[in-house]
């Protein structure tokens, strides 16, 4: 493999660094090697990054590329609603590899123009999953020079039995129409699982890692989650598992298992330092001292939460127990984009609205270091990533300090997190590789992919209206759902205001 070497640059190491030092960067074998003044190597390829600014690549530590078509088609709804706009409930036909291949390329080139080197796909499948969607998605990262840890999310009970009170309000034939939909089984997820992580995990010279997904608690069977955990201890993967996103999954453990849902995982024992409990939003002082103990990370999704109206998640209370915290961009169409700098500037400000104590607030570092370490720590990869380090995965992006951003430059941190905005990245390196070199992408036909999507336009117009009008007949049962569960008294809020 060809050295590179990143000469010149003000290079910030990690969150924990106040001030970029200047510094050239070594690297070999996709790792950093050395990093020093006036440093060389034979055969080597050099990105001149002289006057501008050298951080660790971001990690995009929760994504669901499926929906990376779908931006823009929806008004804010409540998630439950939502989701029957994001997975068509009565689908019954197979997705097309090519499709997914585009969508997720797509997905890959938007990110790496921005600097996010690092991505964790939790990865669905509309009704089924199937090795060649699995290979579309894999391949598409392996081809675009992106770093992915992919999951399969896939619910394995029918419809009604996610949600409290649903059953007695849907009608006799939609019920029946819902048993009759196809669906995954533990035995055949498992099979997926055994083909994901055999052909995949560790491909593309390590760049593609498996990981283990239940989408959430109530959407799997005890068995299945305890052989999910299972899997992840014996391979190290990490395990992906939606936990208390909204107030009615705070009703629903309270209906269904009698008490909180992280609760229920950690009496199940799969609540432990593999697992990645994605949102975290209602939960009470059990709950965050559990995931204290546990070891669990918290994905934190602040646009998403506030686009679909799902809460703030207690940031400050979390770090209070040790939680660690990463940051994701959840969906194209729960966010509307990949940009995780919107996300990392929402985490540095919402939190502002839940608390009247400002030293309490996240600060700078904090965040940097939530996109940076906790998003290295999820990933559990071999090579160490988020810090620009001897031994360190050579993950990088170069911003260009003479954009508005930085007119005038006071503080680096505090401005990465709230000023800038990602047009200020010029040059993004993953594994040691320039996959995109003066804002052109090297990995990744941009042209010819904007064409493929331009021509798909029409199909996907016309397939967004007719999801509406699917959704539309079970629409007003789902609302009710949600109206209940909003007025059920939990003992707390965490909605602004109220």
């Amino acid at each position: 493999m060809t050295d590179l070497l990143v000469r010149g640059g003000k290079v910030l190491r990690s969150a924990q660094s106040d001030i970029p030092e200047e510094a050239d960067i070594l690297i070999r074998d996709g790792v950093i090697v050395e990093i020093g003044s006036d440093l060389a190597a034979d055969a080597m390829d050099v990105l001149d990054a002289t006057g501008q600014l050298v951080i660790p690549g971001l990690v995009n530590a929760h994504l669901h590329s499926p929906g990376n078509l779908m931006r823009g088609t929806l008004d804010g709804l409540p998630l439950e609603v939502f989701m029957l706009y994001e997975v068509p409930l009565l689908s019954d036909g197979a997705e097309d590899p090519d499709i997914v291949r585009l969508r997720t390329l797509m997905g890959a080139a938007e990110m790496l123009k921005l600097g996010i080197t690092s991505v964790a796909d939790d990865a669905f499948f509309v009704p089924l999953t199937s090795c060649a969607a699995i290979d579309a998605i894999a391949q598409a990262y392996a081809d675009s020079g992106m770093r992915a840890t992919i999951g399969l999310d896939q619910p394995i009970v029918v419809e009604y039995d996610k949600y409290p009170f649903l059953k007695d309000l849907l009608p006799p034939e939609l019920r029946a129409r819902m048993d009759s939909l196809p669906r995954e089984t533990a035995e055949g997820m498992l099979a997926h699982y055994d083909y994901l992580i055999e052909r995949w995990h560790g491909a593309a010279d390590g760049r593609i890692a498996a990981a283990v997904s239940c989408s959430a608690p109530q959407r799997a069977t005890p068995d299945y989650l305890r052989a999910l955990s299972a899997l992840a201890r014996r391979h190290d993967l990490p395990f992906f598992c939606h936990i208390l996103e909204t107030k009615l999954q705070r009703v629903l453990g309270e209906e269904k298992y009698g008490g909180s849902l992280v609760r229920y995982v950690d009496e199940l024992g799969i609540l432990d330092e593999h697992m990645q409990v994605i949102h975290a939003i209602w939960v009470d002082d059990d709950d965050i001292s559990r995931l204290g103990r546990s070891g669990a990370c918290v994905a934190h999704n602040p646009v998403c939460n506030m686009r679909l109206g799902s809460g703030v998640m207690p940031f400050r209370a979390l770090r209070d127990a040790g939680v660690p915290i990463c940051l994701g961009t959840d969906e194209a169409v729960s966010d509307d984009s990949h940009n995780l700098w919107g996300a990392i500037k929402t985490a540095g400000i919402m939190h502002a609205l839940a608390d009247p104590d400002p030293s309490r607030w996240p600060k700078a570092p904090e965040i940097l270091a939530a996109v940076w370490d906790g998003g290295s720590r999820v990933l559990r990869r071999r090579q160490p990533l988020g810090r620009i380090a001897e031994g360190y995965a050579a993950d990088l992006a170069v911003l260009d300090l003479d954009t508005p951003s930085y007119w005038p430059l006071h503080d680096i941190r505090r401005q990465l997190v709230l000023c800038e905005s990602g047009s200020s990245v010029r040059h993004t390196v993953v594994a040691g590789h320039v996959v995109m070199r003066d804002r052109r992408l090297t990995t990744i036909d941009e042209p010819a992919l904007l064409t493929e999507i331009r021509a798909l336009e029409p199909t996907l117009r016309r397939e967004a209206v007719a999801l509406r009008e699917s959704a539309g007949e079970v629409e007003p049962y789902y609302r009710e759902m949600v109206r209940m569960a909003a007025a059920r008294d939990v003992g707390f809020t965490r909605w602004v205001g109220r």
